[in-house]
């Protein structure tokens, strides 16, 4: 499936003043960033970074990466906390999670996918996975709620960071968040994609 990100970007650029009457304000768009698996919101950072100095107001959410159903739910609440439009960017795992969402419940403008996953209904996101090659290698932990898993730090590097420098990247391998399995094990139950612009 290819998605373009015209209409996003439409919505962005349309957005010519963030200052002025509240009905302005109300309508320019607030941008929820969902960062991966092995990452956190900091990951973000330069994009919150230009997109502030343009006058956006930007969540950069925390993903807990526990599982798709409990993600989603966690994105959820977040969501239900802020008034007025919003624009929801996923990437990667991050992408699974915005289509998920439940798009009658919020006022969502349009989904970005930026290098991210975008199931079918009934898809998980280890089959998608499962589509590329060479395989990420893993080392499982068993913790009180399954297991998780992480990127072996002596291959982080050149399996996920590969276009940052050696130190900044060895630097995140030594702090990536792990992700459950149940990330890549629970099927996506909606397709938000479908009915928004994306």
């Amino acid at each position: 499936m290819r998605i373009s990100p015209t209409p996003v970007m439409t919505v962005i650029e349309d957005s010519t003043s963030l200052s002025g009457t509240s009905d302005a304000d109300r309508s320019t768009p607030t941008i929820v960033l969902v960062h991966g698996a092995w990452a956190d919101s900091s990951s973000w950072s330069p994009v919150v970074e230009q997109l502030r100095g343009d006058g956006y107001d930007i969540r950069s959410i925390a993903n807990p990466l526990q599982g798709l159903d409990a993600d989603t739910a966690y994105l959820s609440s977040h969501l239900a906390a802020i008034d007025g439009p919003i624009v929801l960017v996923g990437h990667s795992y991050g992408g699974a999670v915005i289509s998920n969402i439940d798009t009658s419940a919020f006022d969502i403008r349009s989904l970005v996918y930026i290098a991210a996953f975008i199931p079918l209904k009934d898809e998980t996101v280890g089959q998608l996975a499962a589509q590329s090659t060479p395989a990420l290698p893993l080392v499982p932990v068993q913790v009180p709620d399954g297991t998780e898993v992480t990127i072996d730090q002596t291959a982080f590097a050149a399996a996920f960071a590969g276009d940052l420098d050696q130190n900044t990247a060895a630097n995140l391998a030594v702090a990536q968040r792990p992700a459950n399995v149940k990330a890549v094990s629970e099927p996506s139950v909606n397709e938000a994609f479908r009915t928004l612009p994306s």
